[in-house]
């Protein structure tokens, strides 16, 4: 995670790299509750980069609208599924996923922190990573936009 970079400095330099790219990027978001989508639509020229965000907070909406398979969501496999529904249904080249357990207690067996980032692309795939993060829900909730802004940061170049 690149905690010296600000939100807003991380989330400028997705918007330079996407529009260079000629890229439309596209979230899935639970644990972050639209917070990615705040900060990408914020950055320069967001219009003609960002095709937007599904906020799949609750498990049936990650069912039906993402097609994310029935059981638990605070897995790898459930991120993927919620990267690759995002890019289905916007058309989007790249992707950015997040579900996880924010806290302040465990949740599905998963310790509090436990966070499944994904990313990628239909052409190249989605990659996930697995973050155990520190603090309290609010510092869980910031921690995973960084992650999330680094890791498109990161997935960009090799698109």
């Amino acid at each position: 995670m690149d905690a010296d970079r600000s939100v807003e400095d991380l989330a400028e330099e997705c918007a330079r790299s996407a529009l260079g790219r000629g890229l439309w990027v596209v979230a899935a978001e639970s644990l972050t509750s639209g917070q990615i989508a705040a900060a990408l639509g914020k950055a320069p020229d967001a219009a003609d980069w960002f095709a937007g965000s599904i906020v799949a907070y609750s498990n049936e909406t990650k069912y039906r609208v993402l097609g994310v398979d029935r059981g638990p969501v605070i897995t790898a496999a459930t991120a993927r599924q919620m990267a690759i529904g995002a890019l289905d249904l916007t058309g989007a080249d790249i992707a950015i996923a997040v579900t996880g357990a924010g806290g302040p207690g465990p949740e599905e067996g998963q310790p509090a922190g436990t966070v499944y980032l994904a990313c990628g692309t239909r052409k190249a795939g989605v990659d996930v990573t697995e973050l155990h993060l520190d603090g309290e829900p609010g510092d869980v909730v910031r921690q995973t936009v960084t992650s999330a802004l680094t890791g498109l940061l990161r997935e960009m170049p090799a698109t």
